[in-house]
């Protein structure tokens, strides 16, 4: 299916030039800042694991995202998920393509690779020398697909898996449908989201990354990637287009 490439930029409505948005709204998409915790993408000086992975680490060995989820870009990801602006995956999985060739290039987090001689803080996962087996979307429930007509997420992982020569597939299911995430508190978030997921696929000694829009608390993420431990999956991480900062009633530091 060919998509013909608006004439005006979605945000501001100015001459895009054959893009989905102008330069000047591409330049005040906020980019999440450099140091990060490389388990969790949430600020953290030096780029080192934050306290709440310490304490208490995601089900998953690293978090790559590329923006802060905020205006404008919460306007475009509304457009993508609700408006039916599919168009829109193709900027996300070249943000994200550009994001990951950047971390490949760098090499592992030296916060993953734990101290000289020691071993890895987070010893199951290889860190950004290779990518993945495979990319794995954020399934929805078939009630939920057949309303809103389209998984972003599968949509994003399929063009991310052009970009990267990867390929994308539908390994896990929304095995129950959940209300709504948003509104909810953390401990909300965990509670609704029990039992939420199943692979049907074999990922024994596989190398994955599950793929989602944005991340918030962390709490699909986590529940999903528990689900891909459950199937045999070796190594997880979590790719997101964006990040919160901020959990639900939970403050910034709130462990997933």
């Amino acid at each position: 299916m060919r998509i013909s490439l608006p004439q005006a930029c979605m945000l501001c409505g100015a001459r895009a030039r054959g893009r989905l948005i102008c330069p000047a709204c591409a330049a005040d998409l906020p980019y999440l800042p450099a140091e990060r915790c490389p388990q969790c993408a949430l600020p953290s000086r030096g780029g080192l694991l934050c306290g709440a992975c310490l304490k208490k680490p995601p089900e998953f060995e690293r978090c790559e995202a590329v923006y802060r989820y905020g205006f404008p870009l919460d306007v475009l990801i509304q457009h993508c998920k609700y408006g039916g602006a599919q168009e829109l995956s193709d900027l996300f999985a070249e943000a994200l393509a550009e994001r990951l060739e950047i971390k490949k290039l760098a090499g592992p987090s030296p916060a993953l690779l734990g101290p000289p001689g020691g071993e890895p803080s987070a010893a199951r996962f290889s860190g950004g020398a290779s990518y993945p087996d495979l990319i794995v979307p954020m399934p929805l429930h078939p009630a939920r697909l057949r309303e809103r007509g389209f998984n972003q997420a599968l949509e994003i992982g399929r063009r991310l898996g052009d970009h990267l020569n990867l390929p994308c597939c539908q390994a896990c299911q929304r095995v129950r449908d959940t209300p709504p995430q948003a509104g909810l508190d953390l401990k909300a978030r965990r509670h609704n989201l029990r039992g939420a997921f199943a692979c049907d696929v074999d990922l024994t000694g596989k190398r994955i990354a599950l793929l989602d829009d944005v991340m918030t608390s962390g709490s699909s993420l986590n529940e999903l990637a528990k689900a891909a431990r459950r199937a045999g999956a070796m190594e997880i991480s979590a790719w997101v287009v964006a990040r919160t900062l901020e959990h639900p009633g939970a403050g910034n530091r709130a462990p997933l």
